[in-house]
């Protein structure tokens, strides 16, 4: 997602929030947030089911609390499951929600903006030179997706990098949750090729609720603790995709 204006709004607004603990501020510590992703052999379709034998059992993360570490929202904690093939990264994100915020479905191009609505994003890269440069991925409710190149020095957000990726979603109305599958080439990431014990740098979003930014909610996997600035393209705070077999 790209800055909005909003966010010092939304700052002032946590520091004068009395249930925040001002003398315990958000502070990025060692050991950062890891999630290591087994090796399945073959091509596995993707699906969304996550009962299906491949997700059942794929390593799993969660995340409830936003990028300070200081709201949690347990209502909407989102789990995360994860393995990669010799040629592709599977993700499945399940998303309870109360109330949707969508933009109509229109899954035939990159939607530009999506990051206005709910959404569940990955950013990785596998540069650990050139932390600014990696790439983003975003799914809606509505199967709506946009990929993008990040060059932070050069503050690009390119819309029309392609990855070739394979996304699904698909709202659960009866029982007030979404889900959000994701199939990305490696190759898409990383020039390199990707060996067990390889590591990226990474983290995992979502943003959920109504109204402007400052009123909805966005969660981090791994804590970012910035302030009057996007919570979200903070490279220097990202944690780590480890793939083992």
């Amino acid at each position: 997602m790209t800055l909005n204006p909003l966010w010092g709004v939304f700052v002032s607004a946590l520091l004068l929030t009395p249930h925040l603990d001002a003398q315990t501020p958000c502070v990025v510590a060692e050991s950062r947030a890891s999630f290591t992703v087994r090796h399945v052999e073959g091509e596995p379709a993707l699906n969304l089911d996550p009962e299906a034998n491949v997700w059942k059992d794929a390593a799993p993360q969660s995340m409830s609390k936003d990028c300070s570490r200081q709201i949690d929202y347990p209502n909407i904690r989102t789990e995360i499951r994860g393995f990669w093939t010799d040629t592709d990264l599977y993700l499945l994100f399940r998303c309870p929600y109360s109330v949707l915020n969508t933009f109509p479905a229109d899954n035939s191009k990159a939607h530009v903006g999506l990051w206005d609505r709910d959404v569940v994003e990955m950013f990785l890269g596998d540069d650990w030179t050139n932390i600014r440069h990696y790439r983003e991925f975003e799914i809606a409710p509505t199967g709506d997706w946009i990929d993008l190149a990040i060059d932070l020095d050069r503050q690009s957000y390119d819309h029309n990098w392609r990855s070739g990726w394979q996304t699904m979603a698909r709202i659960d109305e009866s029982n007030h949750v979404w889900y959000a599958a994701a199939k990305i080439p490696l190759a898409a990431v990383s020039a390199a090729p990707v060996r067990d014990g390889t590591k990226w740098r990474a983290n995992l979003y979502r943003i959920d609720g109504l109204g402007a930014d400052p009123q909805r909610h966005f969660l981090c996997w791994q804590p970012t603790c910035v302030q009057n600035r996007d919570p979200n393209h903070v490279p220097e705070h990202f944690g780590t995709l480890i793939f083992s077999k």
